[in-house]
C-alpha cells in the first residue's frame, strides 16, 4: 500500500464515520479534514441548529483526540482561554493551570460573541501551537486543530472577527440546511438516542500525524505553483478589492491542494484541486472597496470570476 493509499483509506474511514452523525455533508467534512491534515483551522459560519457543534464532537471521537470546548461570551477573558498561573500556598510558588485551548481539537463556539481582546488570545495558539502566560511559553499537543463556529444572523452582542483572526482560518465553510430526505432520515436517527453517543473511534493521533507528514511530499508542478500565485495577484490587483489575500492565502491553497490530492489517492496535484481550494480559502480573506456590493460584487463571485480569467496550465 502506497502512502497516498494510506491517506485515501484513512480519510474514507473518518468521513464515513463522521457522516453517520452529520448526514449528507461529506464535502464539508472533507474540507475540514483537509484543514486538519494541513495543521490549519476552520471556521463554520451558519444558522443555528444545522449541526456545527455536533460535527466537531464527532470528529474528535472519530480520531480519538482530546477535545475541549470554549463557549465564547462577552465576559470571557483571555486567561479563560489560554490558562492562568495560580499561587500554591503549599509549595509557595505559582502553578500554571492550562486553559481549554491546550487540547488536540478545540471547539471555539460562537467565537464572535466575545470581545476582540479575547478573540486574539487564540492567535498565538493557532499560528505557533503554543500559549504564553506570565512570560512562560507552554506547548500545545500535536495534532492541534481549532474549529470555530459563528452565527451570521445575530448581530446584536457580537463582534466581527478582525482580519488577522480571519486570516488564521484556512477555510470559512457553511453546512447549509439538509435536503428533504436527509432531514427525514435525521428524525429517525434521533428518535431514541443521539448517534454520537455510540460513535466509535476509527483512527488515532499517530495516523493523523503520519498523514500530515505524507501530505507534505505530494508533488506540485512548478506551473501549478505559478498558477496559485497568479490567482492571488489577480485578486489583489482587482479594481474593486481594497485588501486582497496575504501570502498565507497562497500557502493555504498550496497545502490544501496537496491534502485534497492525497485524500483522492493521488501523489500529485491537478488544477482542479487548486480551483476548489481557492473557492474556500480566498473569499473570507478579501475586503471589497466601499460600494462594491452595490455594483454586484461579492467575494465568492469575485473569486469565481478570477478563476475563470486566469489561464489554467496545460498538463504535460
Amino acid at each position: 500500500m502506497t502512502d497516498t493509499d494510506f491517506i485515501n483509506r484513512l480519510s474514507d474511514k473518518i468521513i464515513d464515520n463522521v457522516t453517520k452523525v452529520v448526514i449528507g455533508k461529506q464535502d464539508v467534512v472533507k474540507f475540514i479534514l483537509v484543514a486538519f491534515y494541513c495543521q490549519g483551522h476552520a471556521l463554520l459560519e451558519d444558522v443555528p441548529g444545522v449541526g456545527k457543534t455536533v460535527l466537531v464532537k464527532a470528529l474528535a471521537k472519530t480520531v480519538g483526540c482530546s477535545f475541549k470546548r470554549i463557549q465564547f461570551t462577552p465576559d470571557l477573558m483571555p486567561t479563560d482561554v489560554t490558562g492562568v498561573s495560580i499561587y500554591n500556598q503549599k509549595t509557595s510558588d505559582f502553578e500554571f493551570r492550562p486553559g481549554p485551548v491546550i487540547a488536540n481539537i478545540v471547539l471555539a463556539d460562537e467565537i464572535n460573541r466575545s470581545s476582540p481582546k479575547t478573540q486574539s488570545a487564540l492567535l498565538e495558539a493557532m499560528e505557533e501551537g503554543q500559549v504564553t502566560a506570565d512570560g512562560q511559553t507552554y506547548a500545545i499537543p500535536n495534532p492541534f486543530f481549532v474549529l470555530a463556529t459563528q452565527n451570521p444572523i445575530e448581530y446584536e452582542g457580537t463582534f466581527p472577527l478582525p482580519e488577522a483572526q480571519l486570516d488564521r482560518f484556512m477555510f470559512r465553510l457553511r453546512l447549509g440546511y439538509p435536503q428533504f430526505q436527509e432531514e427525514v432520515q435525521l428524525l429517525s436517527r434521533l428518535q431514541f438516542q443521539h448517534p454520537i453517543d455510540k460513535l466509535e473511534q476509527v483512527a488515532n493521533t499517530q495516523e493523523i500525524l503520519k498523514a500530515q507528514e505524507i501530505i507534505k511530499q505530494v508533488h506540485v508542478e512548478q506551473s501549478l505553483r505559478n498558477y496559485i500565485v497568479k490567482i492571488i495577484h489577480t485578486l489583489r490587483n482587482h479594481f474593486q478589492v481594497y485588501l486582497g489575500a496575504s501570502p498565507r492565502g497562497s500557502l493555504t491553497i498550496f497545502k490544501g491542494a496537496q491534502a485534497l490530492a492525497a485524500i483522492e489517492g493521488r501523489d500529485y496535484v491537478v488544477p482542479d484541486d487548486i480551483k476548489l481550494m481557492a473557492r474556500c480559502a480566498l473569499p473570507h480573506r478579501v475586503i471589497l472597496k466601499p460600494g462594491a456590493q452595490l455594483n454586484g460584487f461579492e467575494p465568492e463571485k469575485l473569486v469565481a470570476d478570477i478563476l475563470g480569467q486566469v489561464p489554467v496550465p496545460i498538463e504535460r
